[in-house]
């Protein structure tokens, strides 16, 4: 308000020099025009309020980003988000045993049917448009957090710091690796930066108490982990605020009680816990040794220089990353991607220890910029690529071949290897090796996959005894080939196409992804 009355005043003294009717209706106004430029820099009203070209720019870059990401990371960027909204538009696919028993929410998969839906009423339901449109659409949702930090920081700050969190941010290989895929934590992580945007810090002039929280129980609705890293900045929140009471009766739990509403309303139509550990656990020191390490990469010595340098103010910051891997450490089961949503903290103190350096400024831009964009590209282009690039053979057999209707796929890989229906859009039959949990609490329970993988051979001949049952189509890692030879080779199965995968094979993956098309007689004599 002291701002606005000192313009105001500044105007009615050059309407008393000017004499002039018009300069007499100009004191009367407030708007945010009439102040210096300067004063004015942090103001931003919209979601494109920055300068067009730097808008332009990044949403550019992220389109690129998007198309320069084309390997798998996580079978939940597909079964999660993809093949649920497949199957709500298009009525055909799999839902994985967490929709079957309805413990996840339909939030997130909605945006991508929305898309589905409009395609299809379009009649522009190609299997790539459906492939490449959801992501990038969260392209374009990254691109504007990615725009909200900077304009935070330029208000915190001043333009010269936010540039350095901003090159950070967009440097950061893990973020090019992550910020395009259709992850329930790629939505998490957008959310938060769209939120601390408004949340009440020292020195913001963009704080607005519903807008943040808003969207913080919207993260939670959609992955309800997102509140983690959030509950030190609320308690600091409702700490600091005055009217205690008012904040939580007016703003959080009308919020609440408006997005658990809507939540609760869309799983009910569409029908829509964790048990962790079944996926596999870690120590519980893996983020502080690998995890947290692995996702900041090189700038991991910029953030340790950085939590030295920065204002007392961004204590919150280091305390929200410090929990958020405190309290991910006592869960069994620990993902990379877990940690995603507090890579963006991390990046204020990366552009604050690039701001205060001097002399080794340029070989350390230098060093950030090509050990990330290097190992960006390479698990964006090279890294566990070979998964999506079969289902493009998979694609060209529902649609270029004539005899289609006796086509049938066996995926004998780890369970949820490759995509399944959202990137092929036919109703081919497919099956693959399913591994959904007991939920009953049996001790000796072992899902298909694992039963499969104790003797492959011996249960290929179990499944399939006679020749009519057989698939046309197998599909498997490199490693498993020499062990189902026999199997192979008795039942007339002929390798027809190689996908690379990846230069780090496991006890289950291999280097490679072999495509196996069974042969009639017939035309193996012709050959």
């Amino acid at each position: 308000m002291e701002r606005d009355d000192r313009g105001g005043g500044g105007l009615f003294f050059r309407g008393l020099q000017n004499r002039s009717h018009e300069k007499t209706k100009l004191r009367t106004r407030k708007s945010t025009l009439y102040l210096s430029p300067q004063r004015n820099t942090g103001r931003c009203g919209d979601l494109l309020g920055e300068n067009i070209y730097l808008v332009l720019f990044i949403i550019a870059l992220r389109i690129c980003n998007c198309f320069l990401v084309q390997t798998s990371f996580v079978p939940d960027e597909y079964w999660q988000s993809l093949e649920v909204a497949h199957h709500m538009v298009f009525n055909y696919g799999y839902l994985t045993w967490e929709w079957t028993e309805r413990l996840r929410g339909y939030t997130y998969p909605l945006i991508f049917a929305s898309i589905y839906k409009i395609l299809h009423l379009l009649g522009k339901d190609s299997v790539h448009l459906l492939i490449w449109i959801p992501r990038l659409a969260q392209a374009l949702l990254s691109a504007i957090a990615d725009l909200r930090l900077y304009s935070l920081m330029k208000q915190l700050e001043n333009q010269q710091v936010a540039q350095w969190v901003f090159f950070c941010q967009l440097c950061s290989w893990f973020t090019w690796y992550c910020c395009t895929r259709t992850l329930t934590n790629t939505m998490e992580t957008v959310l938060t930066i769209i939120a601390l945007f408004y949340y009440p810090l020292e020195g913001s002039k963009s704080m607005n108490s519903v807008k943040y929280s808003s969207l913080v129980a919207l993260a939670f609705i959609i992955r309800p982990t997102a509140v983690i890293p959030w509950i030190p900045l609320l308690f600091r929140h409702f700490w600091q605020e005055q009217r205690k009471l008012d904040l939580i009766l007016h703003q959080f739990l009308p919020v609440g009680f408006v997005t658990l509403s809507l939540s609760l309303i869309i799983d009910r139509i569409f029908f829509g816990q964790d048990l962790g550990s079944f996926y596999g656990s870690h120590p519980w020191h893996w983020y502080f040794s690998q995890g947290f390490p692995a996702v900041l990469g090189t700038h991991l010595p910029f953030f340790i220089h950085g939590c030295f340098l920065a204002p007392k103010r961004y204590r919150i910051f280091l305390v929200t990353v410090l929990w958020t891997l405190l309290v991910y450490s006592m869960l069994s089961h620990k993902e990379f991607r877990f940690i995603y949503p507090v890579l963006p903290f991390c990046m204020v103190f990366c552009g604050y220890s690039l701001n205060n350096l001097k002399i080794w400024k340029k070989p350390a831009l230098s060093f950030l910029f090509l050990s990330n964009m290097l190992l960006a590209l390479y698990t964006g282009l090279v890294h566990q690529r070979g998964t999506l690039d079969v289902m493009t053979n998979i694609q060209e057999l529902s649609y270029n071949n004539t005899s289609v209707s006796s086509a049938s796929v066996l995926m004998m890989m780890p369970c949820h290897s490759t995509p399944y229906y959202s990137h092929v859009h036919y109703p081919l039959p497919m099956r693959f090796l399913q591994c959904p949990p007991d939920l009953t609490g049996k001790t000796d329970y072992l899902v298909e996959a694992d039963m499969f993988y104790l003797n492959p051979l011996k249960w290929l001949y179990m499944e399939f005894q006679n020749d009519s049952s057989l698939p046309t189509h197998l599909i498997i890692f490199s490693v498993l080939e020499e062990e189902i030879s026999p199997f192979l080779i008795s039942n007339n199965y002929e390798r027809t196409a190689v996908f690379f995968h990846t230069h780090f094979p496991e006890s289950r993956t291999g280097s490679h992804i072999y495509v196996y098309e069974r042969k009639l007689k017939g035309k193996l004599n012709q050959r």
